[in-house]
């Protein structure tokens, strides 16, 4: 594979560019399936693997890129900070071990993976704050190409902007027909902050929709593939999983068509039909740890 291997990219507001559909590995465990799934991925053509330190998979994205005889600068790495290892120094010592997991000593992108909240811990801007003034610096230094948030909605996302140093590069949410998360998407690109669609199948529910299986009929497509493609015309870059080798191989396999404005919008207006939809101010079941957080 030639060392110019972005094909299709989208481009981050700090120039980076960064492969326009990743591989998802959320609920991929550690050990062989994974390592057997991601590697399938990359020699599908896949040259972009989101993973986390709450995935517990690093090791095996790591062990997988070897195998497919892949160089580091021919695959963009996402990991994430998880909640419990939020805070300035805690973030800092949570990449350390990503990159030990991982076997590199760069990150293309680092994200925050969910967003301090008030039903968890009272100074919860404070905490994504100090989790992000970390990531600045490790940005700065060099440790990461790129630095950004997930599961931030406008509440979650205005305070950090108001403070912040360096304008976040990526969002990454839930994102699929039937759950457009609007309002968030619109104060992304207002902000020239690229949204990224986790989920972007539904959960793989949205496959069997009837309105999905009819306008990926008229484009001789399949209905994950129009699920994919109406990402990317969004401008959103979606992150599919899948373990089936006809499926991962098959979302990629989307840019020799464009879904017309008409079924874009049949589309927009599609129900909610399947998804993860969490909310991300509700208590969560690890509230129990909010005494460990600290900003």
């Amino acid at each position: 594979m030639s060392k110019n291997f972005f094909a299709k990219t989208f481009t981050l507001n700090n120039g980076l560019k960064i492969p326009c559909i990743g591989y998802g590995t959320w609920e991929l465990p550690e050990g062989g399936k994974t390592i057997s799934a991601v590697k399938g991925a990359l020699s599908a053509g896949y040259q972009h693997i989101d993973t986390a330190a709450a995935y517990e998979n690093e090791k095996s994205v790591s062990l997988a890129i070897k195998e497919a005889n892949m160089s580091r600068n021919e695959v963009f790495i996402t990991s994430k900070v998880w909640l419990t290892s939020m805070g300035y120094d805690k973030t800092l010592v949570s990449f350390d071990k990503t990159l030990k997991a991982l076997d590199t000593d760069y990150l293309d992108l680092l994200l925050i993976h969910v967003p301090a909240v008030e039903s968890m811990i009272e100074q919860w801007q404070e905490l994504n704050l100090s989790t992000w003034r970390a990531m600045e610096r490790l940005y700065k230094e060099g440790a990461v190409k790129s630095i950004g948030v997930s599961n931030f909605l406008p509440h979650h996302l205005n305070p950090l902007l108001e403070k912040a140093e360096i304008v976040p590069m990526v969002n990454q949410l839930e994102f699929h027909p039937g759950y457009m998360q609007k309002e968030a998407i619109d104060l992304c690109k207002v902000n020239n902050i690229l949204p990224e669609a986790w989920s972007p199948l539904g959960n793989g529910k949205l496959l069997a929709d009837s309105t999905l299986a009819d306008i990926a009929e008229h484009y001789n497509k399949t209905p994950g593939q129009i699920c994919v493609k109406w990402s990317l015309q969004h401008g959103v870059l979606p992150l599919p999983k899948s373990l089936s080798p006809a499926h991962v191989s098959e979302n990629l396999n989307v840019f020799d068509f464009e879904i017309s404005d008409e079924d874009m919008q049949i589309i927009d207006a599609l129900p909610h039909i399947g998804g993860v939809f969490w909310n991300m101010d509700e208590p969560r079941k690890l509230f129990y740890l909010a005494r460990e957080l600290n900003p």
